[in-house]
């Protein structure tokens, strides 16, 4: 759903439509109390009109039923569609949800580690476009209906749709109702408690899909990741590729020299309509070459720029730790990459690999960013207007823990900043050139096996894959003269 507004049109007309459940519920009480003043002799009094009754064609027995629909915002998140329909006739009921913007430049997957009964409460968007899997139970639920729930709802929809199911079972597939007895039971332990902890993990192509954070999860309780769809993915979305036949013609390959700027064709990661993406390698004095990369489309409007490293894979992650001091600190140049973690323990703040992409810029720079992105997503405006559902003790963390992030990104609050990327392709400017740096520590580590296996390091081979290859190929040919030498009876 697109929302237009005139130049005419009040500012805050798409808050009018799309507007938190506290802040309908207060205009709806205020409106019916109105009425109550105005008409105290009238004894029909008609409530004001929050959600549309639509008249709609039953699936189930072909009748008319009612589908409701409610604009709202969910905060952290985006406007959303409730939809909700009822059937008198045959009494058939479902409920959805679905996105009221548009699908997202990138796509988004989340891991939420499930540690108390605290935790089953969190509230989930699971988009039509969403896949969600309970790791521990080995359970993937697929894309289907858009789903407003919580981690509790979702997995025990799932146990209830098996277990209704297990009468008939037991009857026709005793070896199945047995294996499905169990899982189930499995299930139930996750949910009351006895199985702590187990993790869930969204993975949405749209980037519709969200799971609710809290201001003091520990690290990597809470991780989200956007990542760059893959071909096919864009195919089942609808979106266009206009750079597939473009690729499959030969074209010479261009030498790319630091002092020119390339431009090639794309395709608008927002619009899908072709755009342009321009490139330039740009060389950092003490670090090495990188690539930035600019997209702009001129049909939609939308701006994007990322910063890409180049080079061998080197043999040992690195972690750089600055303390900031002052605001000559913050004005120094930093590049984050896209594997790249940042931690500032004294502001409570930490982003995972993935967030907010490769970047280039100071660090004054990247912090007013990680604000700007963070402040609109949990107040849900531009305004900083609080949310309606958060509670006070919440709401009064996050108010303090934007302080801390706006002090230390003016010069006010001395803090340390922690980049640690295991492709040791983060940089820090060194303001001591070519001497070592006090504020500044660089130290290389060897990377763990997870992180290895993240990157596909460990899946790489660059040596002896020709001979492996070439023995592989004998022995298939081996099996395949031996059954030719062997005819069946």
């Amino acid at each position: 759903m697109t929302l237009k507004m005139s130049m005419t049109a009040p500012v805050d007309q798409k808050q009018d439509l799309f507007q938190d459940i506290g802040a309908t519920v207060e205009s709806v009480a205020g409106g019916a109390a109105g009425q109550v003043e105005n008409d105290e002799d009238q004894t029909n009094i008609e409530e004001p009109q929050v959600v549309d009754n639509i008249e709609s064609l039953c699936m189930n027995c072909h009748e008319q039923g009612t589908t409701r629909l409610l604009l709202t915002r969910i905060p952290f998140f985006r406007e959303v569609v409730i939809m909700s329909f009822d059937c008198p006739h045959c009494h058939f009921r479902s409920n959805e949800i679905q996105s009221a913007g548009v699908i997202q430049e990138r796509g988004c997957a989340y891991t939420f580690k499930v540690e108390s009964k605290l935790d089953l409460d969190r509230q989930l968007v699971k988009s039509e476009t969403c896949t969600a899997k309970f790791v521990e139970l080995d359970l993937e639920i697929p894309a289907q209906r858009g789903q407003l729930t919580n981690i509790e709802g979702l997995l025990s929809l799932v146990l209830e749709d098996l277990a209704g199911d297990q009468p008939i079972r037991k009857r026709l597939q005793p070896d199945a109702y047995e294996k499905i007895e169990e899982f189930i039971k499995k299930g139930r332990e996750m949910l009351d408690g006895d199985s702590f902890p187990f993790s869930i993990k969204l993975d949405d192509p749209a980037g519709n899909s969200w799971v609710e954070p809290k201001p003091d999860d520990a690290r990597n309780k809470w991780v989200r990741q956007d990542y760059v769809r893959r071909p096919e993915q864009n195919a089942a979305l609808g979106l266009a590729d206009t750079t597939g036949d473009q690729a499959k013609g030969e074209e010479e390959e261009d030498v790319i020299r630091p002092d020119e700027v390339h431009t090639f064709p794309a395709s608008c990661p927002s619009c899908a309509r072709p755009c342009s993406t321009h490139m330039k390698m740009v060389e950092i004095p003490h670090f090495k070459e990188v690539v930035i990369m600019s997209t702009v489309c001129d049909d939609c409007g939308y701006k994007s720029n990322e910063v890409k490293t180049g080079g061998a894979v080197p043999s040992k992650g690195r972690i750089i730790t600055l303390k900031v001091e002052d605001e000559d600190d913050l004005a120094r140049d930093i590049l984050k990459s896209e594997t790249c973690a940042l931690r500032c323990p004294e502001l409570n703040l930490d982003l995972t690999p993935g967030t907010l992409g490769g970047r280039f810029t100071t660090l004054e720079g990247l912090l007013t960013q990680v604000y700007d992105d963070l402040h609109q997503r949990i107040w849900g405006d531009v305004h900083g207007e609080s949310s309606d559902s958060l509670d006070k003790q919440t709401k009064d963390r996050w108010e303090e823990f934007f302080v801390g992030l706006k002090d230390a990104k003016s010069g006010k609050r001395k803090f340390t900043c922690v980049l640690d990327d295991p492709l040791a392709a983060s940089y820090v400017q060194n303001l001591y050139a070519p001497d070592p740096d006090p504020q500044l520590a660089i130290v290389d580590v060897e990377r763990t096996k997870e992180q290895e296996d993240d990157l596909g390091i460990s899946d790489m081979v660059t040596e002896g894959y020709e001979e492996k290859e070439a023995a592989e190929q004998r022995e298939r040919e081996a099996k395949s003269l031996k059954s030719l030498g062997n005819p069946c009876n």
